[in-house]
């Protein structure tokens, strides 16, 4: 894939169907229910805190990107998290993460953030060539037990 077949931006209404597609592939702790999906989807593009991000490839989405910025008090000012990231699975390798990774970065800079953070056990190799570092460990507690599969 050349960078031209390639082009990363700002999500915006027209995207939610393919990006509810991707979420249903990337879910594994959850399963992403549609009525849910179209409630929070146009509040998030609406956040001036969060940002959706998608890779489209020949004018299809095929990644996205959820990340937010929001102040702390021990990093003296705002950080990023990077909630959701997601390649499709025949798109893999092609690039399509590093792009919405940087411009996820850009978007964070200009918010100020002190750094940027995310949580996952997966593709080690390819946040530490982007220069992420393994900074801890993850803990989470399920609140919502009948969203979640047994």
């Amino acid at each position: 894939m050349t960078s031209d077949d390639l082009l990363v931006r700002r999500a915006g209404e027209d995207d939610g169907e393919e990006i509810y597609g991707l979420t249903r592939e990337f879910a594994l702790s959850f399963r992403p229910e549609r009525a849910a999906f179209q409630a929070a989807y146009p509040a998030l593009l609406g956040n001036p805190d969060a940002l959706v991000l998608v890779a489209c490839v020949d004018g299809h989405v095929r990644g996205y990107l959820l990340g937010f910025v929001h102040l702390t008090l021990f990093a003296n000012g705002p950080v990023a998290w990077v909630e959701e990231a997601m390649t499709q699975h025949g798109f893999r390798r092609r690039g399509l993460g590093r792009a919405l990774l940087e411009e996820f970065e850009t978007w964070a800079r200009s918010r100020d953030a002190g750094y940027i953070a995310l949580a996952t056990r997966r593709a080690p190799e390819f946040y530490q060539a982007l220069k992420y570092e393994s900074a801890g460990t993850y803990y989470r507690k399920v609140l919502k037990t009948g969203d979640h599969p047994a």
